[in-house]
């Protein structure tokens, strides 16, 4: 199941990357992610008064205030910034090269702040998926030309974001269901969208059809799908295993990428996602054995 799961997870959180692309080809980011939102938060609450107050009751306003704020970081920064990146002229490539990044940070950082210390074959393992990342992305990134030097720190500062609200979460203790934290997540995401696209005057979606087939498919595919299977994946395996699979996101996303927009995909590319899978391997089975060997010291 968790295999499964995973599986699931990876390209659905890829999706969103190819979707960013198709969307910002008719409307800024800003405009994109406000109608992704702002339905999709009204739908949430609306089912929210339906469920009735059971899942929200045991949560304190401290608690409400932490999941507005794991929001606002893993949604609103992360997104906008990725969103921005591509409508900016960086591939969607080389921005889920960049998010790939994201596991040696949290891996270097899950140690001191969760107390999840990261093994020597899992660092082996992290440090060989970011080679295969870097295959992958490599020749799209020398290829991509009138892109200014400054349009890649848009995606690093996402990812940044990500990795705090996941660490943010990490250190919760109190239980928040999905249903609850998706809703706070989205209506965050929405206020925060609506202003700004209001703000800058670009609230008025275009009429092309291609901008709404962005929009169904962010909203079913990378909300539900991507970022749903993100804390449920998290939930399950911990934070190391689930930034692994993010070494995956590059290539897929460059196979999706040149499926859909003609992007390159070389034997560099392939290399690179023979590379990814093996380090997801190696991760993995680190954590295996670590998991086997504290069951057996248990008994």
């Amino acid at each position: 199941m968790n295999v499964l799961l995973s599986a699931a997870f990876v390209v659905c959180w890829s999706s969103g990357f190819v979707g960013a692309k198709l969307g910002t080809q008719d409307a800024g980011a800003t405009t994109l992610l406000m109608w992704r939102f702002l339905p999709l938060a009204v739908a949430l609450a609306a089912f929210a008064l339906y469920r009735g107050r059971a899942a929200w009751r045991p949560l304190a306003p401290r608690d409400l205030a932490r999941q507005v704020l794991i929001g606002l970081l893993s949604q609103s920064g992360y997104l906008l910034t990725v969103y921005y990146a591509i409508q900016l002229g960086v591939s969607s490539g080389t921005t889920a090269l960049i998010d790939g990044t994201q596991p040696l940070v949290a891996g270097a950082l899950a140690g001191p702040l969760l107390r999840q210390y990261v093994s020597a074959r899992q660092w082996l393992g992290l440090c060989l998926g970011l080679g295969g990342v870097a295959l992958v992305t490599t020749a799209d990134a020398a290829s991509t030309t009138g892109v200014a030097w400054w349009t890649y720190l848009v995606p690093f500062a996402g990812m940044l974001s990500l990795v705090a609200a996941t660490f943010l979460d990490r250190r919760s203790r109190t239980p928040v269901t999905p249903a609850v934290s998706m809703t706070v997540h989205c209506a965050t995401s929405a206020a925060v969208f609506t202003a700004a696209a209001v703000a800058t005057g670009t609230a008025t979606p275009p009429a092309d059809g291609s901008f709404w087939l962005a929009t169904i498919w962010l909203v079913t595919l990378s909300t539900f799908g991507g970022y749903g299977l993100y804390w449920l994946v998290l939930q399950r395996s911990g934070v190391t295993e689930v930034n692994t699979l993010m070494f995956l996101m590059a290539p897929v996303t460059a196979v999706w990428g040149a499926l859909m927009f003609g992007e390159p995909f070389t034997p560099q590319t392939a290399l690179g996602l023979a590379v990814a899978l093996t380090a997801v391997a190696v991760v993995r089975g680190a954590s295996t054995r670590q998991g086997e060997a504290e069951a057996a010291d248990s008994r």
